[in-house]
């Protein structure tokens, strides 16, 4: 159970602490600062009214014993010595009274000089506070924006590394395929690698020469049989030339006859 309620705090103090903002802290603690410092001064408020009013009491007491020893002296010269008697006992019980109220106005009085202090020193220090709450409200405001500012150049890091990774995958695939087209640039120049219709085009012309070639082949096989031919011809007609020649001689010998 120790180790379980240990680690409930444990947790419930982490998500305190993360859900603590310190400047609603010290906002709190100055307001906290400031209704104390009002109720010192209240103090001192109520110290210095008790003190005005026993100074009134004290001054009405003193107009009584004045009045009194005016009328014990106006009794003593009306031969009432009786009345100056009663007059100056009521004087002495006054006077005892206002012995007692001078001392009850000391004492308010050490005491308002004492939470008047007291108050002068409450106000400095929550004054210290305040400016040195401000200060710690301000660098944690900028502590804070510098932490967002960072957090946004890592995701924005993050992203470019990203989009740094596609780039360098982009430029080696042109560079692949510029690579290609380079390659089969120089096999097309080098005849290596010939299109379709080039290959059409000379399969076109090789038939072509072939079928003159075998033409020509023809023709001159042709011409050559024509000049055979013509030879045996006249080789005929000259040896029945030669034969047909005695004959007519001897025909012209028998017509001579």
């Amino acid at each position: 159970m120790k180790r379980i309620s240990l680690i409930f705090r444990a947790k419930a103090d982490k998500a305190l602490d993360r859900a603590e903002d310190p400047r609603e802290t010290l906002d709190y603690s100055y307001k906290r600062q400031l209704e104390l410092l009002t109720k010192v001064r209240r103090g001192v408020a109520d110290v210095a009214t008790s003190r005005k009013r026993v100074e009134l009491q004290q001054q009405q007491l003193q107009q009584q014993a004045d009045k009194l020893t005016q009328q014990a002296q106006k009794a003593l010269s009306m031969g009432r010595e009786d009345l100056a008697r009663e007059a100056l006992t009521r004087k002495s019980a006054l006077t005892g009274q206002l012995a007692d109220l001078e001392q009850q106005k000391a004492q308010l009085q050490g005491e308002e000089e004492k939470l008047t202090l007291a108050s002068q020193r409450l106000q400095a220090k929550v004054e210290s506070f305040r400016t040195q709450k401000e200060t710690i409200k301000a660098k944690y405001t900028a502590a804070e924006a510098q932490t967002r500012i960072n957090e946004a150049f890592s995701g924005i890091s993050e992203e470019m590394g990203d989009v740094g990774m596609a780039v360098q995958r982009a430029e080696d695939k042109t560079a692949q395929m510029q690579a290609r087209a380079g390659a089969i640039d120089e096999l097309i120049a080098s005849g290596a690698l010939d299109d379709a219709s080039s290959l059409n085009r000379g399969d076109d012309i090789s038939r072509e020469l072939e079928a003159m070639s075998s033409q020509s082949d023809v023709e001159a096989e042709l011409a050559a049989l024509k000049a055979g031919s013509g030879g045996q011809t006249q080789a005929i007609e000259a040896g029945d030339a030669s034969t047909a020649a005695p004959v007519s001689e001897t025909q012209k010998e028998e017509g001579q006859a």
